[in-house]
């Protein structure tokens, strides 16, 4: 649960007022997804998956550099870059893929469910694709968020 005027509210508006511009959907994923979806989770940071197309834009307007890929075994992303400028780390993603079933699936949610936050708004996974999502990530932390929005009506 995310509440007004802590830095995890503010740096989802700062993301929101950033998004702004952007021509094609985007959504908060990972643990901030969860907590705006009523879970109670601890944020490190807000991950942030958008639309390859809004990429370079974004990330001159927030005078970020991407970083080099990442060489994680279970995530790629083509684009990566961390946004240090708000209230707390924003990681930033596109075309996510996540390794799954011996092969890699691209993260891209069907589902958009608007949340408004700080007099802003911010895009969700609906829950059911949220916790399915966890799944598919399959971290310990990721399936003890997952049974976080199972448990919560």
């Amino acid at each position: 649960m995310i509440r007004a005027g802590t830095p995890a509210a503010r740096a989802l508006a700062d993301v929101a007022a950033a998004m702004r511009d952007a021509r094609h959907d985007w959504w908060i994923i990972g643990s901030a997804a969860v907590a705006l979806l009523g879970g109670d989770t601890p944020l490190a940071d807000i991950d942030l998956l958008i639309d390859p197309r809004d990429g370079h834009a974004l990330l001159a307007r927030l005078k970020v550099a991407p970083l080099a890929p990442d060489r994680d075994a279970r995530f790629r992303s083509a684009t990566f870059a961390r946004w240090t400028g708000s209230w707390m780390p924003v990681e930033i993603m596109a075309d996510l893929y996540v390794g799954h079933d011996g092969g890699w699936q691209r993260v891209a949610p069907t589902t958009r469910q608007p949340v408004p936050v700080g007099g802003e708004t911010v895009y969700v996974p609906e829950r059911w694709e949220m916790i399915a999502l966890l799944h598919r990530f399959g971290r310990p932390k990721d399936l003890q968020r997952a049974r976080l929005l199972v448990m919560r009506p």
